[in-house]
């Protein structure tokens, strides 16, 4: 794996020594948490400025949720969903890191078009056999996620001898399937909240550091998720305090981006890690 983690994308190559942040930008009715959900292109540019300016690197633009129930949409809705977002964002801040959160190799291939540097494939290829071989030697980075099922029915699939172990032997194998097609600058992510139990997802914290030092372009997504806001008996609105807490941890760990809906906070987090680790 890559001994020193790396951004790639249409504007080029940017090693990631120290971890970033990426702001959440839902362009959907029913992603989990309201705040992170824009209806129109102004509310998002608006909001994407904010994320901006407040130190984020990157902006991940999802057009359907993967929240566990949820229900899936065509690759046409959810292009159709966030085209424009994308368009607006890459004229608006042409100099922006601008992911797009999708397992379609249609949309993929739509938002690299559109000049977007980075894919977040929540299913990490398995949702759309046509996905690797659509990014093979793409000049884009490719983030894959591990989870079983789709997110109606994932928390039925709860079940691991070792989570971490488990999760971990995922990985290994699609990058190595994914790399034989011809990606060339794969993330990781594992999944927090997706095909997990909250005790498993605090075990998979706890050990995350299995992960980053197989592969230390390692993304953690825990932003507001049930694993914080079921075991504090609180609402995803008054997730923020345990969020962050859970974020150090993830530094702790490993985690060179962390995926967030307060880009703020996210930041000053790793600011105070880095002096008191670094």
């Amino acid at each position: 794996m890559n001994p020193i983690p790396f951004l790639e994308g249409p504007m080029g190559k940017i090693p990631i020594t120290q971890p970033v942040v990426m702001g959440i930008l839902n362009i959907t009715p029913d992603s989990f948490y309201a705040g992170s959900r824009f209806s129109n292109n102004s509310h998002c540019l608006n909001v994407a400025a904010k994320m901006l300016e407040e130190g984020a690197l990157i902006l991940d633009i999802g057009g359907q949720s993967s929240r566990p129930g949820s229900e899936r949409i065509s690759a046409e809705d959810e292009w159709n969903r966030i085209a424009p977002a994308v368009s607006a964002l890459k004229k608006e801040f042409p100099t922006a890191w601008i992911s797009v959160d999708t397992y379609y190799s249609e949309v993929a291939i739509k938002a690299i078009s559109e000049g977007v540097d980075i894919i977040n494939d929540i299913s990490f290829g398995e949702d759309d056999n046509k996905m690797f071989s659509t990014l093979a030697n793409q000049n884009i980075t490719y983030i894959g996620m591990h989870k079983i099922g789709d997110p109606k029915t994932m928390q039925n699939n709860a079940e691991y001898a070792n989570v971490t172990s488990n999760v971990l032997h995922y990985l290994q194998q699609k990058v190595s399937e994914a790399q034989k097609i011809g990606l060339n600058n794969i993330w990781v992510d594992p999944g927090f909240g997706f095909a997990k139990t909250p005790q498993q997802n605090f075990q998979l914290l706890r050990e995350l550091n299995q992960i980053s030092t197989w592969n230390p372009s390692l993304l953690v997504g825990i932003s507001r998720k049930s694993m914080i806001y079921k075991t504090l008996e609180i609402s995803a609105d008054d997730a923020l305090n345990g969020t962050s807490f859970l974020h150090a941890e993830a530094l702790n760990n490993g985690a060179k981006i962390l995926r967030v809906h307060d880009v703020k906070p996210a930041v000053e987090c790793i600011t105070l890690w880095q002096n008191l680790y670094t």
